[in-house]
């Protein structure tokens, strides 16, 4: 096998672990929830109307803290949806996953031993501008 088919069987075993299914599961949950779509698309509307009115030259501070309030308020709907932290929940777990395999690619491809080495996501600050790699 060469390494893009090698890629493709990685692939379909990320496709296959339960995370990954858990995470589709979710999603479609999510996306069937109507009464979560309308927050969401409500959502849209107040993060447009905040831009709209911090772009206007005379910009009103009241309506401005009235849209944030709005905006918190939809942001707060939408998270306490049942659907929206299963998917939330999900999404990190499955993340987490991959981060972990692109990272021992990564360290694979720098040299490390293919059977040993690990990538631990805690040690990452996130901030790769002032990262040497990861070791």
């Amino acid at each position: 096998m060469d390494i893009i088919e090698l890629t493709r069987e990685l692939g379909k075993a990320i496709q296959a672990d339960p995370k990954f299914v858990e995470l589709q599961l979710a999603r479609q949950q999510s996306d069937e929830d109507q009464e979560l779509q309308d927050a969401i698309g409500e959502f849209n509307l107040k993060r447009m109307a905040i831009s709209n009115e911090a772009a206007k030259p005379d910009r009103n501070d009241e309506t401005m803290q009235r849209l944030n309030k709005e905006f918190r308020e939809v942001y707060g709907k939408i998270m306490a949806n049942e659907h929206m932290q299963r998917y939330d929940a999900a999404k990190n777990e499955f993340d987490a996953l991959f981060q972990r395999v692109t990272g021992i690619l990564n360290l694979c491809a720098e040299g490390e031993n293919p059977e040993t080495c690990d990538y631990d996501a805690a040690s990452c600050g996130g901030d790769c501008s002032s990262c040497a790699g990861c070791h």
